[in-house]
């Protein structure tokens, strides 16, 4: 039997990595005559009514955001101000789901590369280093590093300090016992990580490095995860979303014909170590 050989790609989520063919990276797809047929998506800012491109008044605006007769009554305005006014609000309205921690800045950095950046991935420093805070942090028997931890120390050959390239299944099992790193937690709804992530779309891991001596062993493992910045049809059809001006406003710039602000693949990585012993309990 052969050594496992480094790095070592053990685990790939069914969904692709790069997907844009996902529903939720569609854009400028659908009409005006859709959006508020299909949708409800009449009313959309409080600011400024993007179907007769007008500023609104505060008389202008309906007791519920579900009025269908509404037309704004204010001045008109072009079509790129009218843009720039729905990604101010869009900004704006971020902060109910940002309201504090270190990543709570990362929305309204994220709105402005869907304004700017034309579909391109984006990065940042901060949601690296969130995931590998999430990983760090799960304790819970549902924790892929603790899940990988146990199985490294039971498939070592202890004997001969090596551990064999036929039982890499193994750690590929253990991850499916686990739950994949996402920012689903009470205090992602408030710390900015639930709205610019959340649920995660596809995740790679790779063992990049694996040492065993005198009955210990360290392992360094690679976390790939990629998420989808963009909205599908589902989402806001849910009344948990569309109730919030914020989503609408977010469905109308990708969505609508006369907007089509590509969404965008949201990239992150993080790098662990997991130590353990032959003889830990």
């Amino acid at each position: 039997m052969t050594a496992l050989q480094f790095p070592c790609t053990i685990f790939k989520t069914q969904k692709w990595m790069d997907d844009y063919s996902a529903s939720d990276m569609r854009c400028g797809d659908l009409t005006e005559a859709q959006l508020k047929s299909q949708y409800r998506l009449d009313y959309i800012s409080g600011r400024v009514d993007p179907w007769t491109l007008t500023r609104r008044s505060s008389m202008d605006r309906p007791q519920s955001m579900f009025c269908c007769n509404l037309r704004g009554k204010g001045e008109k305005i072009t079509r790129q101000q009218c843009t720039a006014m729905l990604f101010d609000e869009f900004r704006s309205l971020s902060s109910k789901f940002s309201i504090y921690g270190p990543y709570s800045h990362l929305i309204e950095k994220m709105i402005t590369h869907m304004q700017n950046g034309n579909g391109t991935p984006f990065q940042d420093m901060s949601l690296s280093r969130a995931l590998k805070e999430q990983i760090l942090s799960d304790k819970t028997e549902n924790s892929t590093r603790l899940l990988l931890r146990k199985s490294l120390k039971d498939n070592i050959d202890w004997e001969n300090s090596i551990y064999f390239a036929n039982v890499n299944e193994e750690l590929r099992k253990a991850i499916l016992r686990g739950k994949l790193p996402k920012f689903d937690r009470f205090q992602d709804n408030f710390n900015g990580m639930g709205i610019t992530v959340h649920d995660t779309w596809a995740t790679h891991i790779t063992l990049k490095s694996l040492q065993i001596d005198n009955d210990r062993y360290r392992a360094v493992v690679h976390y790939k995860v990629q998420d989808h910045f963009g909205l599908d049809s589902d989402d806001i059809l849910k009344t948990k979303f569309s109730q919030f001006h914020f989503f609408r406003i977010w469905f109308v710039l990708q969505r609508c014909n006369q907007f089509g602000f590509k969404p965008f693949m949201t990239n992150m990585e993080a790098t662990v170590e997991i130590t353990g012993g032959r003889n830990e309990s």
